[in-house]
């Protein structure tokens, strides 16, 4: 059976562990050890150890893992604005040539 872990009811702490246990788990179908995939990361492999078990890491030591696992294409997907009429293409091409509002300094 799937996970059917759902992003929408969780907290960021859940979020970041789920996304831990699944790279470990990637991480253990390819047969690598945590020291293996810190080498191939070029992280320590107390940071692969936090990712895992806490879900804790930079920005950048989640990226370094996941292109070392070889999903550096499923983050082609996150984030990607979904088109669901053709206002809403529109909308989005204005999102994207205009700037965001100046604070107000008072």
């Amino acid at each position: 059976m799937a996970n059917m872990f759902d992003f929408n009811l969780s907290t960021t702490p859940e979020i970041c562990s789920e996304l831990g246990r699944r790279l470990r788990a990637r991480r253990l179908m390819q047969g690598w050890s945590q020291v293996e995939l810190a080498e191939r990361a070029g992280l320590s492999s107390g940071t692969i150890k936090n990712l895992e078990s806490r879900g804790q890491a930079s920005l950048e030591s989640f990226v370094q893992v996941v292109a070392a696992l070889g999903l550096a294409d499923d983050l082609g997907e996150l984030f990607r604005l979904k088109m669901v009429s053709i206002a809403a293409m529109e909308q989005a091409e204005r999102a994207n040539r205009q700037r965001a509002p100046r604070r107000s300094t008072r």
